[in-house]
């Protein structure tokens, strides 16, 4: 009898752990009527180090993860139309320029009066400012949302909110190291803008043209999927070349193929971010150690950045668009909270350059997953009035 490889066993028993547990505690949250979302997260903090200790986060789960916001963000770019987010555009510019400059001078402010240096604080602020779009867009896709005006303008505001976010975090990485390379910044500046709205505004056009003469001298049944994967990992690809998020290339592919694919594509593009997006969402509650907050000043400084890191995205972007109301302001504010991956990965970048305390990194990641974890829950109040969505139990938007 053939004894079972421990080594053999490690990987699909943590895909079952984690895929089962976070398709069922989305059940049960959505049944007690809350976001499954959240379920998912707290799945992840429930297996992780902090309570059960049943799987920690390694390259193959890492690997997942980012290939479950990757494919998220191109589903919802397939169900976005460019002419949408165009009409939105003025009032996305002013909500992302407004969340990156309060959070960024707010986060820095409480770091200072903590005590921390002046670049660690510069860190922490700059650990603010990237909204993590994939949390949102999630909850607005699953339920229906993204006709509102509010999404769209959440949508196209994360975008240019990460290209301004990675220039922040370059600015303030440049500063650890002791120099500032400003041609560097204001190219990438340029070459990231350019390569979004090049995308964005043409790329529809031309592939409405040139998918189907490709796609008829393909001999495999399913040749406009897999053209639409091709242009995904491209654009992804390109999207890092030019100094942004792959997140941001998958989503604008997403925008440039929605108009020239079939429903086929839509159909499989949902199916492998069924499967996907679990290992995303649990991933993000596996980086939760509640084990570095049994000092008081840990503590009082986490729900500190914690609040700032809410009520900063909520009144500076809401704030930006409150010429369309309070329903929207909220809407917009709400839906630009959540840091996720984002903010991690700054916490990550400054406790390598040795700019952040790993007492500090701990904080951050904390409030990363506090903010991420809170906005499907702010999201579903926000949206309660939506004229849109699909009606859930657990989920009532009448």
């Amino acid at each position: 009898m053939l004894t079972p490889d421990t080594n053999a066993l490690h990987l699909p028993l943590a895909l079952l752990l984690i895929f089962g547990s976070a398709k069922l505690f989305a059940n049960i949250f959505e049944y007690l009527g809350q976001p499954g979302t959240a379920g998912e997260i707290v799945a992840g903090v429930i297996l992780g180090p902090s309570v059960l200790n049943w799987v920690h986060p390694d390259d193959v789960l890492t690997a997942l993860a980012e290939m479950g916001v990757l494919f998220l963000l191109f589903r919802v770019g397939l169900e976005v139309k460019v002419a949408d987010l165009m009409r939105v555009k003025g009032s996305a510019l002013l909500v992302a320029i407004l969340g990156v400059i309060f959070p960024l001078a707010v986060g820095w402010g409480v770091m200072a009066l903590a005590g921390a240096s002046r670049i660690e604080a510069i860190f922490v602020g700059a650990a603010l400012v990237a909204t993590s779009v994939g949390i949102t867009a999630q909850v607005l896709r699953s339920k229906g949302l993204l006709e509102e005006r509010a999404s769209q303008i959440i949508l196209a505001a994360a975008v240019i909110d990460d290209v301004l976010g990675l220039l922040v975090l370059a600015l303030v990485s440049s500063m650890a190291e002791g120099h500032v390379n400003f041609a560097a910044l204001a190219t990438t500046a340029v070459a990231a803008g350019g390569f979004v709205l090049l995308v964005a505004k043409y790329g529809e056009r031309t592939l409405q043209h040139a998918l189907p003469k490709v796609e008829r001298k393909l001999a495999v049944q399913e040749g406009q999927f897999d053209l639409a994967l091709v242009l995904l990992f491209g654009l992804a690809l390109l999207a890092v070349f030019v100094g942004v998020a792959t997140i941001v290339g998958a989503f604008i592919a997403g925008i440039a193929l929605s108009g020239a694919v079939n429903r086929r594509v839509h159909d499989l593009a949902h199916g492998i971010t069924e499967l996907l997006v679990p290992f995303f969402l649990a991933g993000i509650g596996l980086h939760l150690h509640l084990g570095v907050f049994t000092s008081r000043s840990t503590l009082e400084l986490t729900l500190a950045i914690c609040a700032v890191a809410v009520l900063s995205k909520l009144i500076a972007c809401g704030l930006a668009v409150w010429k369309l109301g309070r329903t929207d302001m909220l809407r917009v504010g709400v839906g630009m909270i959540p840091r996720g991956e984002v903010g991690m990965v700054v916490a990550q970048i400054g406790l390598s350059l040795g700019v952040i305390e790993k007492p500090v990194y701990a904080v951050v990641v904390t409030m990363a997953i506090v903010t991420t974890l809170v906005a499907p829950l702010l999201l579903k109040y926000a949206y309660r009035n939506s004229r849109h969505g699909i009606p859930q139990q657990g989920f009532t938007l009448a």
